[in-house]
């Protein structure tokens, strides 16, 4: 295998250790291998798959603080994040697809004629998922989770970027007992590794979360192979919405948390914040207190909300974006500018007076940049939240009954959020609207993605009801 460094320290801006990257020639043999081993994971019983489940969760428990430490190390997320959020999430994820194992069931269902007829759900086969960077350890649950609560076998590709926590609780997962073969860990880089696993002959289903431009490559791929059926979760630009009725310290905190969460580096982070014109020169001054206050540093260090962005790349890439709010006319309230000398980090910043076709407003950016909207009335806000390209989440803030299920009703979001946001259960569908994506992660609905519904029909010899 080759090596290259692809990984970097992003609270120094320094390389980590090198990883290995897989040639096609050793992802084709990882499917091959699966592809071989989904017999051996149909004959799995079904409380089997369970208990392999629930000893994988007892684990991650077991092994919490060493999991964060990755996750934070590989990522620079703040480490109480992924200690007392992130990795508990996890091990939530596995025990509740461990309760579905003995649940997936078909039908018999009535035909005309000397017929009986069964649906019969079965696994997939071979399934490819990528996962990306910004949640390494959530999206490797909630794709690996029903995948392996449904029978099939997997060649799951890490982000380039953080390989190290996917790698780490793949060994707790055999550690659980689950059979050789059934679960195959490749990294590497997108157009390389990305796309032989999407293209591959052998692999029955793709399920993918990155941003929507690589998404339409996926899709391409797929089509283009073995017309293998795919999902995608996608990007985001999704409205939080502040009506005039809201108690505005709550909905300060909450709209500062839906934007600056994870760096901003969210695809659901609530990235244009819509607030009504009677409480919205209230509302910018407390988010700029507010964000003056925000801690942000080592991530490892107790009490910091904001470490590190990803990366150099994605670190310039938000400061253009920055550069832009600036040029087009937006007022820049607070932030604006790099932090420190060494490591991606990031003035937490806020833009007040955007306007609905800037560049900030439409582009998904990935960082701790707040746009902050006015408006006046209840149809027009509905009208402009919904003028995206996007359509994966969106929060609404008010005390109004009526004007929450208005409201919850009215936006084209897969998923809305009110008086909250960013609940993640595990029982909860996520998955966008538009150009956010196809199909759902999580709940029952992340069952039917890697479920083939088979119809079974036997010829009955004089049957008693003819």
């Amino acid at each position: 295998m080759e090596h290259v460094d692809c990984c970097q320290d992003s609270f120094r801006g320094s390389a980590l250790p090198q990883q290995q990257r897989s040639p096609f020639r050793l992802l084709s043999k990882w499917a091959r291998r699966s592809s071989l081993s989904t017999a051996n994971s149909l004959m799995l019983h079904l409380q089997e798959r369970s208990r392999i489940l629930l000893r994988f969760a007892d684990l991650i428990e077991k092994h919490n603080d060493e999991i964060a430490a990755l996750e934070t190390w590989d990522n620079g997320k703040p480490y109480e994040q992924a200690a007392h959020i992130e990795v508990p999430m996890l091990a939530r994820l596995m025990r509740y697809y461990a309760g579905w194992t003995d649940k997936i069931h078909g039908l018999i269902v009535p035909a005309d004629g000397p017929h009986h007829v069964q649906v019969l759900h079965e696994p997939i086969g071979v399934v490819g998922q990528i996962i990306p960077w910004n949640f390494p350890l959530l999206m490797y649950g909630w794709k690996v989770g029903p995948a392996l609560a449904c029978g099939n076998t997997i060649v799951l590709k890490t982000a380039e970027q953080t390989p190290l926590s996917a790698l780490y609780v793949s060994k707790l997962l055999h550690e659980a007992g689950l059979p050789e073969g059934v679960l195959n860990i490749v990294s590497g880089f997108g157009p390389t590794a990305g796309a032989a696993l999407a293209s591959h002959m052998d692999v029955d289903k793709i399920a993918f979360t990155g941003s929507t431009d690589t998404g339409k490559v996926i899709l391409e791929l797929s089509a283009r192979s073995n017309l293998k059926p795919v999902t995608l979760e996608l990007g985001g630009k999704s409205p939080f919405i502040v009506m005039d009725d809201a108690d505005i310290d709550q909905a300060v905190e909450l709209a500062h948390f839906a934007l600056f969460f994870n760096q901003g580096q969210c695809c659901c982070a609530g990235s244009r914040t819509f607030v009504h014109e009677r409480v919205y020169d209230e509302f910018v001054e407390k988010s700029k207190a507010r964000a003056l206050k925000r801690v942000v540093g080592d991530p490892f260090r107790k009490g910091v909300e904001q470490g590190p962005q990803i990366d150099d790349e994605q670190f310039k890439k938000i400061l253009r974006y920055i550069k832009s709010g600036v040029d087009s006319g937006a007022t820049l309230v607070t932030g604006g500018d790099k932090l420190g000398d060494k490591g991606y980090y990031i003035q937490p910043t806020i833009f007040s007076d955007v306007q609905d076709g800037m560049k900030i407003a439409q582009e998904e950016i990935f960082g701790p940049v707040q746009s902050i909207f006015k408006f006046n009335d209840l149809n027009e806000v509905i009208k402009r939240a919904n003028a995206s390209q996007y359509g994966l989440a969106a929060g609404v803030f008010t005390n109004n009954l009526d004007t929450a299920n208005t409201l919850t009703r009215a936006l084209r979001a897969g998923t809305v959020w009110v008086n909250c946001f960013d609940i993640f259960d595990a029982a909860i569908p996520f998955g966008g609207y538009k150009m956010s994506g196809i199909g759902r992660e999580k709940g029952i609905d992340s069952l039917k993605n890697y479920l083939q519904v088979k119809a079974v029909v036997t010829a009955l010899k004089n049957p008693a009801w003819l």
